[in-house]
């Protein structure tokens, strides 16, 4: 479980083809890492395989990621010299700054366009038809692992304003028109969105309408 609050940016210094998936070594500052945490990696939650320390003082770790991973993801377009949204796995106690994130990467977005308003920058981004309905105005949606608020809805997506922290301490303020995005779409949302569908489906097969208001109580 994760909250949408990166807290490094990561340097990816090698990509290699292993038994294991595709396998990726990034440079962090984390102090300390364990083999088998969970790391967001650009809001996909993959496994530290290795870690050590670089002779500057900084971290190294290792993550592959597997097939049903790299079909949902751009990690296979990754390349040595790519900077990358981290989060470490938060624990019981913590602030939940941002909102509930699980690291499962629904699908891809695609950056239509990018404007400055004031001190806003908006970001505009097409979501898959499957996403559009799990989104709402003000509501909350995760973009390469940053959890954002959605600042206007569109036809076709979601209209994000970034603040200037947000902009500096995250990969973000390098999309440009053309980029695709990691999508998560709130968990609250799916949740909703699959018990509706039963329930329909149920009031369907036994032609019951779907009761409105109140709720009553029969004897």
């Amino acid at each position: 479980m994760f909250t949408g609050l990166v807290d490094d940016v990561g340097l990816i210094e090698h990509v290699a083809d292993t038994p294991a998936g595709r396998e990726l070594r990034i440079t962090c500052g984390y102090p300390e890492l364990a083999d088998g945490e969970s790391v967001a990696v650009n809001g996909a939650c993959l496994t530290v395989r290795e870690h050590g320390a670089t002779v500057e003082g900084g971290s190294w770790f290792t993550v592959a990621a597997i097939e049903t991973t790299l079909g949902r993801t751009t990690i296979g377009q990754w390349t040595a010299g790519q900077r990358v949204n981290l989060e470490r796995a938060m624990r019981m106690g913590d602030r939940l700054g941002g909102h509930m994130v699980l690291g499962h990467v629904d699908d891809l977005g695609t950056v239509l366009r990018t404007t400055t308003a004031g001190d806003a920058w908006l970001v505009d981004v097409e979501l898959p038809p499957r996403l559009r309905p799990l989104t709402v105005d003000k509501g909350s949606i995760t973009i390469n692992g940053v959890s954002l608020t959605v600042n206007e809805m569109l036809d076709t997506g979601v209209q994000l304003s970034i603040i200037e922290f947000t902009k500096r301490h995250t990969t973000l303020g390098e999309l440009e028109a053309g980029h695709a995005v990691h999508v998560e779409a709130d968990v609250l949302a799916k949740h909703v969105e699959r018990l509706m569908t039963a329930y329909t489906a149920a009031q369907t097969a036994t032609n019951t309408p779907a009761r409105t208001g109140a709720l009553t109580s029969e004897y």
